[in-house]
């Protein structure tokens, strides 16, 4: 089932929540609405759910209008982030729930309800916990009930805000992982919201970053967190360099060095903000001839396979981090209040009155 969100837009007293939204989602894709709290994300899966009307635009299933259907018309599976479970009954009976209170004429029969939950709790891996309540189960298991609860009403589209962030960080991963898995079996058109950028880039097959009731961004994983369009999505999406100064002739000049500026949008000689990956800063203990930026070696994390430095450009006297393999620490032997020479890799850079 595919989605169209064409010129959707909500205003919520003086706040404008979203702003002309179009996104087309295709059957069976996987996408991520990613952003900070306030950008607007949780408003527009409500709304593609139907639990939020639109002031203006409309919502396509399959190319079919569905702006004014209801919840129920729209066979919309919908994940709450904190469960949403009925305390009163088992597992068994929340995944029952939705199938049980259909109109009598598409309610199935008891035997076939049974059958139905428990090839549900199966597929979450859940069948041993049928009996329980959710008072007794982790927030993990709990998760997996209301998207097994979801799932029995047999959506065409399923949404998920914030699946995972009421859970630790070491089931995060796992269920992260665990709903790929289950979302290549099932193929269902599924739309997660999220504002941790590792989830949707390691689950997504798009991610649509949002900001302020816009989107900044859309694209396959790779493409937004290699080629970010603007610098919110540079900053959202993991750690970053920023570097001030000027650029001409494709080149940027930082402290005493110039480097290339890829694909610039700056003008000639123009103030511009650079930006760089930590793992695009090259460091070496000798300039070697080579342009580079001298800085201070400040700190440095050495715990695990990566090595995190904390820099201070000697003339720039601007923070940089540096990423870089243990392999590689180890061969330079760097040790902090040593003075090195760094080269930033894939720097883009954008005029200064478009930063934020």
């Amino acid at each position: 089932m595919s989605i169209e969100i064409c010129g959707v837009s909500k205003t919520f007293g003086s706040y404008r929540a979203l702003r002309d939204i179009d996104l087309e989602i295709a059957s069976g894709e996987l996408v991520a609405l990613l952003g900070p709290s306030g950008s607007g994300k949780t408003t527009l899966l409500r709304i593609i759910a139907g639990l939020e009307a639109a002031d203006r635009g409309a919502i396509l299933f399959h190319g079919e209008d569905a702006t004014h259907r209801n919840v129920r018309e729209r066979q919309v599976g919908f994940v709450f982030q904190h469960y949403a479970l009925f305390r009163h009954m088992t597992v068994f009976e929340n995944v029952a729930f939705g199938l049980r209170v259909r109109p009598k004429r598409l309610r199935p029969q008891e035997r076939e309800v049974r059958e139905r939950v428990g090839e549900l709790l199966k597929l979450v891996q859940i069948d041993w916990l049928a009996n329980r309540y959710p008072s007794q189960l982790s927030g993990g298991q709990r998760q997996r009930v209301a998207l097994a609860r979801a799932l029995a009403i047999e959506p065409k589209i399923l949404l998920l805000d914030e699946p995972f962030g009421a859970l630790d960080a070491n089931i995060r991963q796992e269920l992260r992982r665990w709903l790929r898995r289950l979302h290549d079996e099932l193929q269902i058109t599924s739309v997660f919201v999220t504002h941790d950028q590792e989830e949707a880039l390691e689950v997504a097959d798009r991610v649509v970053v949002m900001n302020e009731g816009r989107i900044e961004q859309m694209g396959v994983p790779e493409e937004v967190y290699d080629h970010p369009a603007t610098p919110f999505v540079y900053r959202f999406l993991g750690n970053v360099n920023i570097f001030h100064g000027r650029v001409h002739q494709g080149k940027m000049s930082l402290g005493d060095g110039e480097f290339e500026a890829l694909d610039h949008l700056a003008t000639h000689d123009s103030l511009v903000v650079g930006y760089v990956r930590p793992h695009d800063m090259e460091i070496e203990r000798h300039r070697d001839g080579a342009e580079a930026i001298e800085a201070l070696v400040c700190h440095i994390h050495a715990i695990g396979p990566v090595v995190r430095l904390e820099l201070k450009g000697r003339h720039t006297h601007e923070p940089i981090e540096v990423e870089m393999s243990k392999d590689r620490f180890n061969e330079l032997g760097l040790t902090a209040g040593e003075h090195v020479f760094v080269s930033p890799k894939n720097l883009r850079v954008f005029v200064e009155d478009y930063s934020i």
